[in-house]
C-alpha cells in the first residue's frame, strides 16, 4: 500500500506540477499519482484535493507539503543528496531554486510550459522582460552547472530549472555554451523522458487552447 498521494496536473502544461514530480521520483517515495486536469487557471477539482487549491500537493506518512519548493526540501530530507554535500555549494544551489521559485514572472507568461509543442520560436520574438530572464537563467546554468547544478547529480536545484528547460527547447530559444549542454543534459534525463512520454498520453480532452494556440 503507498504510504501517501501525490496531487498534480495536466503533465502537458503543469510546469510546477513537474517540479514536485521530479523531487518525489528522485527520493523514491512510495505515493499513488493523482493527476487532475487544469483550466487554465484554479480548478474546482485541485481546489477540493488541496489545501492551496495550487498543485502539487504532496501526502506522505502523515505529512501534509504544498509548493513545490517545500515538497523539494521534504524530499531531500528522505534521500540524502538531493542538495550539495558541500554547505558553500548547497547555499548557492538554494538561492538559485528559491530564485526560479519566486522569479521569472515575464518568461512564465510569454512562454507557458507546453511539453507538446515542436520547437516552434514566438512569431513577434521574445518580449524585452522575458529576454532578460532568459539571459539570467543562461548565466545561472553557465556558472553552476557541474554537470548538474552544484553538483554530480540530478537534484533540487535542477528539478526547479527542469521547466524552464522544457520551454526553452518548445520556444527554440537559443543558448550558447556550456548553458546549451545543460538543457540538453536534463531534457535527457530518464525522468524527464518518463514525464514528456506520460504527458504525451493523456486524453485529447485536457488540451487547452490558451496554451496551444500561443503563436
Amino acid at each position: 500500500m503507498p504510504d501517501g498521494r501525490l496531487v498534480i496536473g495536466t503533465k502537458r502544461y503543469s510546469s510546477w506540477s513537474l517540479r514536485g514530480w521530479l523531487a518525489v521520483h528522485l527520493a523514491a517515495l512510495d505515493v499513488e499519482e493523482q493527476v487532475i486536469p487544469i483550466a487554465g487557471g484554479r480548478t474546482e477539482a485541485i481546489a477540493r484535493a488541496t489545501p492551496n487549491g495550487l498543485v502539487p500537493y504532496l501526502e506522505h506518512r502523515g505529512a501534509r507539503i504544498w509548493e513545490s519548493l517545500a515538497i523539494g526540501e521534504y524530499c531531500a530530507e528522505h534521500r540524502p543528496g538531493l542538495w550539495p554535500s558541500d554547505p558553500v555549494a548547497r547555499a548557492a544551489a538554494r538561492s538559485v531554486a528559491s530564485e526560479m521559485h519566486g522569479g521569472f514572472r515575464a518568461l512564465r507568461i510569454a512562454m507557458p510550459m507546453n511539453c507538446g509543442r515542436q520547437a516552434r520560436r514566438l512569431a513577434g520574438g521574445i518580449p524585452d522582460e522575458a529576454a532578460a530572464d532568459i539571459a539570467r537563467i543562461e548565466a545561472i546554468w553557465s556558472e553552476a552547472a557541474s554537470p548538474y547544478l552544484y553538483g554530480e547529480a540530478f537534484g533540487i536545484a535542477d528539478a526547479m530549472f527542469a521547466p524552464v528547460v522544457s520551454r526553452l527547447l518548445s520556444y527554440d530559444v537559443p543558448l550558447g555554451e556550456p548553458a546549451s549542454t545543460y538543457r540538453d543534459r536534463i531534457r535527457a534525463h530518464p525522468l524527464m523522458q518518463r514525464w514528456y512520454d506520460e504527458a504525451a498520453r493523456e486524453p485529447a480532452a485536457w488540451l487547452l487552447d490558451r496554451y496551444e494556440s500561443v503563436a
